[in-house]
Parts: structure tokens; C-alpha cells; sequence
């Protein structure tokens, strides 16, 4: 089938059912998203399409069928055949008549195509039987409902097609379906009044006018047909009544209108001799019941040499392409309204002409019954100037009055037009594809910016807009760093250290999407976190604290390429206010200004291994949560003097699946504390370290899950209130209100110019000379 075909089937679940059901159905089939409307696709595409559309929707066949043969006949209308289809006949009978004239028509631009056949009875009682033939099984379903949205939308009809008989025959490209329908008809309102009257009392006080109105009408017609009759008995004797005086006698009274008959006049005698009508009909055959040529025109004795000697059998020159039928007289009289093919056979044809293509006639069946024979009135079927000279053929020998001449020239502007459109439309499905991809490549790249900024800072970045500065009043910060990782970096290869860096940042990024934390940057060995920034939450101490609970379960998986043993970090946590912003133009960064930056990196430099540094205020933040603490004591910090500090040993009622963002266990249940798990997991890892490090098992991570936390959201409306009621200093010296630096987050433009701060970040301070040499080499090496 054509690509016109599933084109309509796919706007149909689309329009029903929506796009979502479309893919599902496109999915379960199978088959590509959209259809080429010239292209030829195996019948088996939409076959699979409307099975899987009948158990998908749970609808029985013939309905779905039913719908689609509809919805057919709107899409055609919607595609531009509608005054195609509406001249097709004067009424229903006329139009079924005619389907076999309209395929025949339409096979000139879809030479590919192959149609079924029709041949309409009208029975006594005003009814119809519909014959239906086909290759393809199983679709009878559709015609009905084709047939019954012409009837209803061309001639205001309603139809109800029952099947009544359905066999197989045996034709000449094989089994065919014939299906026999019953078609009756009464007329209808058109669809808006029949929609809005079929249930009211005056459309049925009207209907019954409507049908007695009709009655009436064929009385009237009776009995005016039984006038003319008599009118036309008397007409015969001059004597009694003149030319105007019949005429008279036949209109009808009160009307002023004639009556509708036609009596044709025949002359006694044909005058046209022989040759003049062979020549005059170039492209005629007459043939007797036996196949039998009786006479044929000068033309397709040329075409057909074999044709001047009368009485051959014309079923051994000619093959019946369509419609689909034996070559025997009465499989012709069956089809007698369609339109017949004919097609040259090769064999008979001369030697030197069997290199061309065969020559194709088409035409009409009349049947002279005084003479028991069959007149074939037909014109070569010729599509394009190509076809033609293909076949060495001339315009000339197409008769002055056949409309073929016409017809070889407009459809080769046809065929142009449509291989332009052709064109057009595979030219919008490689553009429709190459958005995909762009769309595609698009997330990839945003998913790339928003790795490196937060999303709202991204996003007004995008859009050329100077992002301003922000001041969080409370945060929790959050440095760790590999323990002697200096001497690492001395003994081993940069490979190496690439490799272990990167297996232990895969799993501290993952825990980041784990408790919602801000990853603000890696420097070397150093790694840096943020909770309550960019997006204030009041939980912000607890994420960071279960964040470095994680990494220290995270870093035991990770193996030191000098010894082979699990790696030790420090961390270290303070919680305290900072000023945030976004500097540089390259390469931007979204950074943290402040000293509780300075204070959170001395909590790290002089922590303990596997251990987490607690600042006085974090631990305040965590104090009345359920986290257990120790006190480490009162040391001393460069730069700041004494300060009493704490560590952070467990969370007494989370588990370390929850921690580690892993499916939570059966055995998870009873809330079992994360060191609970430390000693098996130890002899895990120390049982793993004998064997070669293997990055890329490092990729295989469990999925991740989120761990939960409950923000208050009056506590951070409360900050933002109170914050909006005061002015701050910038690194400047100017005063700005905090609402300039809230509408960061807000996505929103103050009025005055944007504040980008211009002193240098404040830093932590340096590590210990040797220390700070090699963290410089190795940052320099990668």
C-alpha cells in the first residue's frame, strides 16, 4: 500500500486517542513514525498496524475497520479530493457505479497501486447489492464504512450495508475475496439539523410531513407519467393535435415545470459508411460471444497486426488488467459499467517489437444485443510523453477527439508536480530527523550546563541576561581531600591517579543527586559541596552530614594504585553565611565567597582520617537532630585561633542503603544503624583489594534513589522576609538591598545594574608547603 494509506491510519489514533497511544501502537509494530505519501510499503505494515490497534484498544476488528473507512473518506476530503469524489455520480448508485472509473484515474499518479474492484445491482424495491472484489483479506469492513460517510455527506442519505454473501473465486492473478452487500438507504437531514432535531418533537412532526410530502410527490409523478404516455399515443396522428399543442399537454398544471422525459431519435438507416467509422474510431473492437474479432479500427490494427484478420480470438491478443476478471464474455457483461484494461501480449506480438513495452487500452463494454456482440470503445493508456514515444507511438495516431491527447500532456505536468512534491516531502522528513537529532543534542548540551551551573543560573545565562550575586544567610559547606595524597601522585603513573580520582568522584557525584547537595567544584584531590545554595533549604546541615557519611562508605571502595588498600579522606563541615555569584565569562563558575568558605577548609586540613570535622556551628545544626556526635575538644586553626570542634560518628535511624541512595532491603526495615554495617563491609573491601583495579566496573552502579528530607518552608520564608528588610555592603563597598541579590533565585531583573563582585575569592588557607607543591604539579600534569 501507499504511504497515503498508513498516513490516514496514523492520524486517526492520533486525532482519537492522542500521540502518546500512536507510539505505543508504532512501538508494538514495530514501524517507523511517519509514511511517505508516494511510497510503496508492504501490505504487512498496515496489517500489523491494525491488529495491534484492535487488541491495544480492545475493539473488534470490524469496528476499527469501520472507523478507519471514515475516517478515510474525511482524510481524502481534507487532502483535496473532495470535488473529485462529489462528481463522481448524481446520486449513491451512480457514485459505487463510478468507484472503478476513479481508481483507474488515480492509478496514473499511484502507478503502484492496486485497488479493488466494484460492481453495483439495483434491485426492485430501491435497494442495492454491492459487489466487492480483493486481493486483500480481511478488510471487506472498511467499504462500509467509506460508503456510509459518501451516502450521509454527497447525498444527505443514510445507509446500512449488510453482508450477505462472501466466497472466494478464483480469478486471473489468483483467489480473490467477493463479498456481497446489501445496501438500503433513506434520506436524512444533514448532519448538524439531524444532530439537533433527531430527538426533538418537531423533527418528528416534520419527518412525518417530510414522508407524506413525498407520497404525494410520487402520485403526482404516477400519474403525470400515465399523461405523457397518453400524450405521446395521441402525438403519433399530426391530425389531432400540433407540435405546441403536445407540448402543452405535457406540462404540468400549477407548476409550470416540463416532466423529465426523453424519447431519442434513431435514424432508419446508419449514415456512415465503413471506412469512415474505422478511421473515424480509430481504437474500437467488436467481438461475438465467442471472443470472436469482428471488426476493429485502423489504429489498433496498426498496434496489433494481428487484428486484420478478422475472426481470431481476441483472449489470445489481449490480456484484462482490470478490472481483475476471466477474459470470457460473461465475467465482461458482469462488469459492464467499469472501466476495462486491456493489455498487449508479448507473444503475438512482432519480433522486433517484443523490446517495448506492451501497450495498455482502456475503455468501455457496450453490448449490441441485436447483434449478440460486444463493442469495445477504448484509447491507448498512455501517462507520459515517455510512454509514448517508448512504444514509437505518434500523437497523431490518436484520434483528433480523443481527450488522450489532452491527457498524455497534463498528466506529464502531473507526474512532475508530484515528483516535486515527492521531493518536498522527503527533503520535510530528513529536516523533521535532523531536528530530532538537534533536539537531542540540545538536552545533551544543557545537561552538560547545568552539570557545571545551576539551572536557573544557566538558563538566564542562555538568555544574555547578567546574573547577580546572592547572599544566603545560613548554608552548610562541606571540603574533603584524599589523606597522603601527595605521596600517591610521587610513586604512581598520572594514569593512575586519573583513574582513581575518577572512580572516586563518579561516587560522590552520585550521592549529591542523593541528598540534593551543590557540588561547587574539584580541585585536585579537593572536593566541595554546598547545601542551602543555590536553593535555600532548611535541612541543609542534615544533607551535607549524611552526604559526608556517605562518601566516607564511598572512599572504602575506592583502591590506592601504591598499596592496593582502600583510600582514607578527611572532611570537614561548617555551616555559616556566604555571598554566591557567578565570574568569568569563559569558562563561568558559580562561586562561593565568604569566610565560612576559609573556616569550612581548615575543618578539613586538620581533620582526622576517615574522620568528619564538625565547626562549632555545624554541630549546633545537627545537635538536636538524630545524628550522633563526639566532642573532639578545643585545637588550634590556623588563621583562627582556638576552637572547640566535634565528629560526626553515625545517623542513629538511617540506614546505609538509605545513605548510599541503594534499593532499600527486607533487612533495612528495622533502621539499623550505618556503622552497624562498617565491619562486614570492611572485610568486603579488604577481600576485593588483592585483585587488579577495574575501572569500568566503577560504571555499574546501583540505581539511584533519593533520600527524603522534610524543609520547612515557613523557616525559609521567614529568612527571606527578614532579609528583605536590610542592606548589605558588596565586596565594593556600595550598599545593595537583599532583594537584588535574592532575585538570583527568584528569576527575576532589579532595576539597577547587576553586582558582580570584583575582589579576589576568598580562599583556604594553603596547605603545608611540600603538600601544596605536589597538588600544584598534579593539577599542572592533567
Amino acid at each position: 500500500m501507499y504511504g497515503f494509506i498508513n498516513t490516514c491510519l496514523k492520524s486517526l489514533v492520533v486525532e482519537k486517542y492522542g500521540e502518546e497511544t500512536w507510539e505505543k501502537l508504532r512501538i508494538q509494530a514495530g514501524v517507523q513514525d511517519t509514511f511517505l505519501t508516494f511510497e510503496v510499503y508492504k501490505d504487512e505494515i498496515t496489517m500489523q498496524l491494525i491488529d495491534k490497534a484492535c487488541k491495544m484498544l480492545d475493539v473488534p476488528p470490524d469496528m476499527v475497520l469501520k472507523q478507519f473507512g471514515e475516517f478515510f473518506f474525511e482524510f481524502c476530503k481534507r487532502s483535496g479530493y473532495d470535488h473529485m469524489l462529489r462528481t463522481l455520480g448524481g446520486n449513491l448508485y451512480e457514485f459505487i457505479e463510478n468507484l472503478d472509473a476513479l481508481h483507474s484515474y488515480l492509478s496514473l499518479s499511484y502507478q503502484e497501486m492496486n485497488a479493488p474492484s466494484f460492481r453495483v445491482e439495483k434491485n426492485e424495491d430501491g435497494s442495492m447489492h454491492l459487489h466487492y472484489y480483493s486481493d486483500r483479506r480481511g478488510l471487506c469492513h472498511i467499504v462500509p464504512g467509506i460508503i456510509g460517510a459518501a451516502a450521509l455527506d454527497f447525498f444527505n442519505t443514510e445507509i446500512s450495508m449488510e453482508i450477505v454473501n462472501q466466497t472466494e473465486e478464483e480469478e486471473r492473478t489468483g483467489k480473490k475475496e467477493h463479498i456481497v452487500f446489501l445496501v438500503t438507504q433513506k434520506p436524512v437531514f444533514s448532519y448538524k439539523k439531524r444532530n439537533k432535531f433527531s430527538s426533538s418533537p418537531q423533527y418528528i412532526a416534520h419527518s412525518g410531513r417530510r414522508i407524506e410530502k413525498q407520497l404525494n410527490k410520487e402520485d403526482t409523478e404516477k400519474n403525470m407519467n400515465k399523461i405523457r404516455d397518453r400524450t405521446s399515443l395521441v402525438s403519433v396522428c399530426p391530425a389531432k393535435k400540433n407540435h405546441w399543442e403536445t407540448i402543452r399537454g405535457i406540462v404540468t398544471l400549477g407548476r409550470g415545470k416540463l416532466l423529465r422525459g426523453f424519447d431519442p431519435a434513431y435514424p432508419t438507416t446508419l449514415w456512415i459508411d465503413i471506412k469512415t467509422f474505422c478511421n473515424g474510431l480509430p481504437f474500437h473492437i467488436v467481438f461475438d460471444e465467442e471472443l470472436r474479432v469482428k471488426q476493429a479500427g485502423v489504429s489498433i490494427q496498426k498496434i496489433v497486426p494481428g487484428l486484420q484478420t478478422m475472426g481470431i480470438r481476441l483472449d489470445h491478443y489481449f490480456s484484462i488488467v482490470h478490472p481483475e476478471v476471466t477474459f470470457t464474455i460473461s465475467s465482461v457483461q458482469k462488469f459492464i459499467n467499469s472501466q476495462f484494461v486491456f493489455r498487449t501480449r508479448r507473444e503475438m506480438m512482432p519480433e522486433s517489437w517484443k523490446q517495448r513495452p506492451m501497450l495498455e487500452l482502456r475503455g468501455q463494454m457496450i453490448w449490441m444485443e441485436s447483434l449478440q456482440c460486444m463493442l469495445y470503445l477504448c484509447s491507448p493508456l498512455l501517462r507520459t510523453l515517455h510512454e509514448l514515444e517508448e512504444r514509437q507511438m505518434h500523437i497523431a495516431d490518436i484520434a483528433p477527439h480523443d481527450v488522450t491527447r489532452d491527457l498524455i500532456l497534463l498528466n506529464q505536468q502531473r507526474l512532475a508536480e508530484m515528483e516535486l512534491s515527492n521531493q518536498l516531502e522527503r527533503k520535510k522528513e530528513e529536516l523533521r530527523i535532523l531536528s530530532k537529532h538537534l533536539e537531542e543534542e540540545k538536552k545533551k548540551t544543557e545537561a552538560l550546563l547545568y552539570a557545571m551551573l545551576p539551572k536557573h543560573v544557566a538558563n538566564q545565562l542562555k538568555e544574555g541576561k547578567r546574573v547577580e550575586a546572592g547572599e544566603f544567610k545560613e548554608c552548610t559547606i562541606l571540603f574533603s581531600d584524599v589523606v597522603t595524597f601527595t605521596n600517591i601522585c610521587a610513586q604512581c603513573e598520572p594514569i593512575q591517579i586519573v583513574l582513581m580520582l575518577n572512580s572516586m568522584y563518579l561516587r560522590f557525584d552520585r550521592l549529591t543527586t542523593v541528598h540534593d547537595v551543590y557540588k561547587v567544584e574539584t580541585i585536585g584531590d579537593a572536593y566541595m559541596v554546598v547545601g542551602g545554595v543555590p536553593v535555600p533549604v532548611s535541612t541543609h546541615a542534615e544533607r551535607v552530614a549524611n552526604f559526608a557519611l556517605g562518601i566516607i562508605i564511598a572512599a572504602k571502595e575506592v583502591k590506592n594504585p601504591v598499596s592496593g588498600k582502600p583510600i582514607q579522606i578527611r572532611v570537614g563541615i561548617h555551616t555559616g553565611p556566604v555571598l554566591a555569584g557567578v565570574v568569568g565569562e569563559k569558562m563561568p563558575r558559580y562561586c562561593l565567597f565568604g569566610d565560612t568558605v576559609n573556616i569550612a577548609s581548615r575543618m578539613e586540613s586538620h581533620g582526622v582520617p576517615s574522620k568528619i570535622h564538625l565547626s562549632p556551628t555545624a554541630y549546633y545544626c545537627l545537635k538536636d537532630k538524630s545524628f550522633e556526635m563526639t566532642e573532639r575538644g578545643e585545637i588550634e586553626v590556623k588563621g583562627k585561633g582556638k576552637m572547640h570542634t566535634y565528629f560526626l560518628i553515625r545517623n542513629r535511624t538511617a540506614t546505609e542503603n538509605e545513605i548510599m541512595g541503594n534499593p532499600i532491603k527486607e533487612s533495612d526495615s528495622d533502621h539499623e544503624s550505618v556503622q552497624s554495617f562498617h565491619e562486614s563491609r570492611i572485610k568486603m573491601i579488604q577481600s576485593s583489594c588483592q585483585q587488579a583495579m577495574q575501572p569500568n566496573s566503577d560504571q555499574d552502579q546501583p540505581p539511584t534513589i533519593a533520600m527524603k528530607y522534610i524543609d520547612s518552608p515557613t523557616e525559609t520564608q521567614a529568612s527571606y522576609k527578614g532579609r528583605s528588610q536590610e542592606r548589605i555592603k558588596d565586596l565594593t563597598g556600595k550598599t545593595h538591598d537583599v532583594e537584588s541579590y535574592r532575585c538570583l533565585h527568584a528569576g527575576q531583573q532589579p532595576g539597577s545594574d547587576p553586582y558582580l563582585p570584583n575582589q579576589e575569592r576568598i580562599k583556604p588557607a594553603p596547605e603545608e608547603p611540600q603538600n601544596r607543591n605536589v597538588r600544584s604539579n598534579f593539577c599542572n600534569l592533567i
